[in-house]
């Protein structure tokens, strides 16, 4: 009688890691001999041994991460590590929730445009930078208009002006192939009190 082949049995033994690399050691992965240690409110407690000092901190029920690794020695502070960790990612997603993304929108234009259009393009460019987002305006030249670019430039600087109350004019009228444009950023309250 054949007996059937059996793999021998493999335990792993699983440590819970932080989905997140938080970037800080904390408690048995400080390895340095010698730290300098800080209280939970922000006093000095000497240079000691890395054992003295996570000793130290379980005694008071905390946790010893290390603030400033490059330091010599190493600098540790007694705290509660997910309490910090909790305050860490409240404060950056009120970063996030703060951050303004801005957009470059853009108005287009021909060198013959007529005043009626201009001004409709006008009022869009307005409304956009009244919104806080910035403003490209373009002028496209097409076949023998290329023989006048200064009256697209012209044009350009005309509505720089048309915006000068809410805008500011971030680069002068610059060619690039059959397009000249123009860039528009809104002023911030600051300068339109001014």
């Amino acid at each position: 009688m054949r007996v059937p082949f059996r793999l021998p049995h493999i335990y792993f033994v699983w440590r819970c890691f932080p989905i997140a690399n938080t970037g800080h050691q904390i408690n048995e992965d400080i390895r340095d001999k010698e730290v300098r240690l800080i209280s939970e409110s922000g006093e000095q407690l000497g240079i000691m041994s890395a054992q003295e000092a996570l000793n130290l901190a379980e005694e008071q029920g905390l946790d010893l991460v290390k603030i400033s690794p490059n330091a010599d020695p190493p600098v540790c502070k007694v705290m509660d590590y997910g309490k910090f960790r909790f305050e860490q990612t409240k404060r950056e997603k009120e970063a996030r929730k703060n951050q303004r993304v801005v957009e470059i929108k853009e108005v287009r234009m021909s060198p013959s445009i007529d005043v009626n259009d201009f001004n409709v393009k006008l009022r869009n460019a307005q409304k956009f930078l009244g919104e806080g987002n910035r403003v490209k305006v373009t002028v496209r030249f097409r076949g023998r208009e290329m023989a006048h670019t200064e009256i697209g430039q012209d044009l350009l600087v005309k509505f720089a002006e048309e915006c000068n109350d809410i805008a500011v004019l971030d680069k002068a009228p610059k060619l690039e192939g059959r397009h000249m444009s123009i860039f528009l950023s809104p002023k911030s309250a600051k300068e339109s009190k001014k």
